[in-house]
């Protein structure tokens, strides 16, 4: 099962590129997938029914008990077999319907596929934490699916709306799902419902989880999304809202009755809502035009019934409910195929211009017949066997004493009536002859026979909906073990229980049924404006735009544009709470020695010195400076207390963002206060006192504080003996807190994609390239080649090599110097940047790979390698800065990162936790024993991400803005 499961994911992303090659008849090769799924469900099928209930577990989160954990019940068995055949039926039907489309034919098969792997997980899942996540995921790739054609604003707000209807539904779901697992000490989903757990916390966490199940199966007050999803392509509809996702609600309450529903908050919320949404769907179906909406109210009103059904929680209605979902499946899924083919065929669904379909297309019209009688209920089909059931187990239960099963059975019949209404008019709209305003027939709308395929699908439903009426007793065998959890019961699924007071219920449903669709037409109610003056899709705008405006004001009112007033907010929190916590805590324990080397009160001296006259300066470069002198400061700290590695590292930071602050000077004033003064110099010096004292009183106390012998007194010990290295800042950085370092990874591409999403307005092109494809044609084609027998040399023609011509011309050390501007150059520097760039380079590798056992690693060795990029390019400029870099900054970026997380993940192949090293060790003639240890590969990673930022950075706040800069000089020089 956790294959399959693996396979329904790699097929997701492999779909993509096929489409390419086969066009929309991938959707033939996405069939296969589900296809196997069901072939395995299927061969399952006789261990799951003798109670041989297959299991599968992998351990994900050991901490939590979390697990990626597959259990095939009854129910899971059940619910497997309908996600994967009408999956695979609905991807069938998906090669004609998208026949002749090319625009993101593959993104939507590879979605769709992602979605049905999410379902086929949702429903085996065990775990309750890992359901909350597949609940998530078909939440999100539904999003993709309803707004699939995202050039149409009515499909992006239909996405939204679904998106955050459910994913708000699917949080509070998680609360409940975290309460029920505390309570139960375990996310074993079988273990909480042997356990049963009871009390008011619990039926805190059922409600919980009632809003998640409502909310994904669209039951009032959260009904609105799904109409309004009817902007998705058929397909969606047909699998997503008929048969798959909405019943990922419904699955959750069939798999939590058995055991919760006697819970206090259980049936009365499940009844009242429930019969209210089968009342309210099935009203607004009759008043319907588009027929695609007529079958979205309806299964909003169909889904309001199986959540009564399904959740009330008895033997017989779980029988019964099970059995209707099965049903709705078949019947429901082919009405929306149906529809399909009709808005392919003559591009409208509108009843009013549809007429005398029905006599050119008469085998759509019995399919259509059949399917819609077995959503009304009548026999022979499995529609009417499983309303039986439903409406027997309820009379049971009312005259068993239960009020909420009466008040359920009243409803259900009343909701009956008007099922047999929608689904007359449905039939009606779509094939009947209709009259005009003079009373005479329309014409009939032209029909163009579809490929025969395309009716392979529904065919097939309807074929199953009338088997399954004959086949009654056959599949309740099948059904029973499931609903045998809720408890004794007598009633068994059969297409004839004889004259029963169940049978007189449906008959008189249908009747008043029929009765109800002629007075709608005849009176033309079903043309009458709104029944209420709004909707409650018109609640849930008003709701967002509420949110919006508050979100607009808020920030208005927070985000004043100030960055003194953020830092300075900031800053205030901080102090409050650090002292609220420091004065509530009791007695703290102080232990303060003047200093451990002399060396210390000079440094400290020199660095107050700095921070002070950094205050007082008025130039910006100036105070750039100043600030960067505490930061060498702190290299001495580290120096004199035996940490290398940091004062290495520190030195190295401070050269980079000293480079970084200096490109960024360039485009602001070079004096403080030149365009706005600083204001409140005392209130600044206030709160800037206040938290240096604060942070010095928290790293006092907090080393004070400590009643342990630290770990890090082990640590030079376990970096040997654990990461195999010497170095204990480089073990601890790649190997013992390598998910810290990932982390961090993670904030450097985001800080260097922030920073050039500042400078690159319009375009984020890598301009780098460009001025590489520059520069390289004033290089003669051997030079590039690499046939350098001889220098090149500057001509007034531009570079070339040396020649007996050309020997009075001067030296080109740096390729790029030669576009600078003559008063801007310096061929001192350009000669020394040429002599030490390389060996910087090798110096850079050198500290990569001696880090393990050195002062150094990736971090140090990138620095280093980006200083190199930055002697160039403050040597030559961005031409040369072009020429020297490897490749893009953000392919290194992203291979950086890709090998880290690569190194990281590699040994879960193995069964192994993630970042477990491996070692591998030789003896070599003359060098001797060596080791080479995995975690080197999660080093080349940093040092390459190091690498990428500085480049990055070069490349927006130095390439870029000496662009800008360029052309607005050319543009002033035009102007003038």
């Amino acid at each position: 099962m956790i294959a399959i499961l693996v396979v329904f994911g790699i097929a997701s992303v492999v779909l993509v590129p096929l489409t390419r090659i086969l066009g929309a008849r991938v959707f033939y090769a996405a069939a296969l997938v589900p296809i196997a799924g069901m072939i395995h469900a299927l061969v399952l099928g006789p261990r799951v029914l003798d109670g041989d209930i297959p299991f599968e577990a992998y351990s994900w989160i050991r901490p939590l008990g979390v697990e990626v954990s597959m259990r095939m019940d009854t129910l899971g068995w059940v619910m497997t077999l309908i996600v994967t055949a009408v999956g695979a039926l609905v991807m069938i039907y998906c090669r004609n319907y998208f026949r002749g489309s090319k625009e993101g034919v593959g993104r939507f098969a590879g979605v769709l596929m992602g979605f049905a792997g999410a379902m086929y997980g949702l429903v085996l899942t065990d775990d309750l934490i890992v359901l909350v996540m597949f609940w998530e995921i078909t939440s999100v790739l539904s999003y993709l699916l309803i707004g699939h054609t995202y050039s149409r604003a009515a499909s992006r707000r239909a996405a939204l709306q679904a998106l955050l209807t459910t994913t708000l539904g699917g949080l509070v779901m998680f609360v409940g799902a975290v309460i029920l697992t505390v309570v139960a000490d375990t996310t074993s989903i079988d273990a909480i419902l042997a356990a049963a757990p009871t009390g008011p916390l619990v039926d805190a966490a059922l409600v919980c989880l009632l809003v998640g199940a409502l909310s994904k199966s669209a039951i009032f007050p959260f009904h609105f999304w799904l109409p309004g999803a009817m902007a998705a392509p058929t397909p969606v509809s047909a699998y997503l809202h008929a048969a798959a996702m909405v019943k990922a609600g419904i699955y959750l309450l069939a798999r939590f009755a058995p055991a919760f529903a006697e819970a206090g908050p259980w049936r009365p919320i499940l009844v009242t809502l429930g019969i209210f949404t089968m009342l309210l769907g099935g009203l607004q179906a009759l008043r319907e035009v588009d027929l695609k909406r007529v079958l979205a109210y309806g299964t909003v009103s169909q889904l309001g019934f199986i959540s009564v059904v399904v959740g009330y929680g008895a033997r017989d209605t779980a029988l019964a409910g099970i059995a209707l979902v099965v049903a709705h499946a078949m019947f429901k899924a082919a009405l929306f195929l149906i529809v399909g083919i009709i808005d392919r065929q003559l591009g409208t669904r509108d009843i009013d211009k549809l007429s005398g379909v029905g006599r050119q297309a008469p085998t759509l019209m019995v399919v259509s017949i059949i399917v819609a009688a077995s959503m009304a209920g009548v026999p022979p089909l499995f529609g009417f066997v499983a309303k039986e059931a439903a409406l027997t187990s309820l009379l049971d239960e009312a005259i068993g004493g239960s009020a909420w099963a009466l008040v359920a059975l009243v409803g259900i019949v009343i909701g009956s009536m008007l099922t047999t209404a929608y689904a007359i008019r449905f039939v009606w709209g779509a094939f009947a002859r209709k009259k005009n305003a003079d009373g005479g027939f329309c014409d009939d709308t032209a029909w163009p026979d579809p490929p025969i395929g395309f009716m392979f699908s529904p065919i097939a439903l309807a074929a199953a909906t009338l088997a399954g009426g004959f086949a009654a007793p056959f599949l309740g065998t099948l059904l029973e073990p499931y609903a045998d959890l809720a408890g004794e019961g007598h009633y068994h699924l059969a297409l004839w229980h004889g004259l029963e007071p169940a049978l007189g219920m449906s008959a008189l449903a249908i009747g008043l049924g029929v009765l109800v669709f002629w007075l709608s037409i005849r009176t033309g109610w079903d043309r009458k404006p709104k029944l209420l003056p709004f909707h409650a899709s018109d609640v849930y705008y008003v709701v967002t735009r509420a949110i919006d405006r508050l979100a607009v004001f808020v920030t208005g009112v927070t985000q004043t544009g100030s960055l003194p007033i953020y830092v300075g907010t900031i800053f205030v929190v901080l102090v409050g709470a650090e002292a609220a916590v420091f004065f509530s805590g009791g007695e703290w324990s102080f232990s303060l020695d003047a200093w451990q080397h002399p060396v210390q009160p000079i440094a400290a001296a020199l660095m107050m010195i700095a921070g002070i006259v950094a205050v007082r300066a008025r130039k910006r470069y100036t105070g750039v400076v100043l600030v960067g002198v505490t930061g060498l400061g702190m290299v001495i700290f580290f120096a004199f207390l035996g940490a290398p590695d940091l004062a290495v590292t520190q030195v190295l930071v401070e050269s980079v963002t000293l480079v970084a602050f200096t490109l960024v000077l360039r485009r602001i004033p070079s004096r403080m206060g030149s365009h706005n003064g600083s204001g409140h110099p005392i209130l600044r010096a206030v709160t800037g006192i206040a938290v240096g004292a604060t942070m010095a009183v928290v790293a006092v106390a907090a080393a004070g504080a400590r009643i342990h012998e630290p770990i890090s007194t082990e640590w030079a010990e376990l970096a040997y003996q654990i990461g195999h290295g010497k170095n204990v800042v480089n073990v601890a950085l790649v190997d013992l807190r390598g998910w810290d370092t990932m982390g961090e990874l993670s904030v450097l591409v985001l800080a260097a994609t922030g920073v050039a999403s500042l400078v690159f307005v319009t375009a984020r092109a890598d301009r780098l390239v460009a001025a590489r494809e520059k520069i390289k044609k004033h290089i003669p084609k051997r030079a590039r080649r690499g046939v350098r027998h001889r220098p090149l040399v500057e001509t007034p023609e531009g570079l070339r090599l040396e020649q007996g011509n050309h020997r009075s011309g001067r030296r080109a050390w740096l390729v790029g110097g030669t576009t600078l501007a003559s008063e801007t150059r310096s061929m001192i520097l350009e000669v020394i940047v040429r002599i030490l760039f390389h060996t910087i380079i090798v110096i850079s590798i050198y500290l990569l790979f001696a880090g393990h056992n050195l002062p150094g690693g990736g971090f140090a060795g990138g620095l280093v390698a980006g200083l190199a990029l930055v002697m160039r390019y403050v040597a030559g400029g961005r031409y040369e800065l072009g020429i020297a870099a490897p490749t893009d900054a953000g392919r290194l970026l992203g291979f950086g990162l890709l090998l880290a997380v690569a190194t990281a993940a590699a040994p879960m192949l193995a069964g192994l936790n993630p970042l477990t090293r491996a070692v591998w060790e030789a003896e070599i003639p003359v060098i001797g024993h060596i080791e080479f240890v995995s975690s080197t590969f999660f080093d080349i990673g940093v040092y390459l991400v190091v690498i990428g930022l500085v480049l990055d950075v070069l490349r927006a706040l130095g390439s870029e803005v000496d662009r800008q800069i360029s052309e607005g000089h050319a543009t002033e020089g035009a102007r003038s």
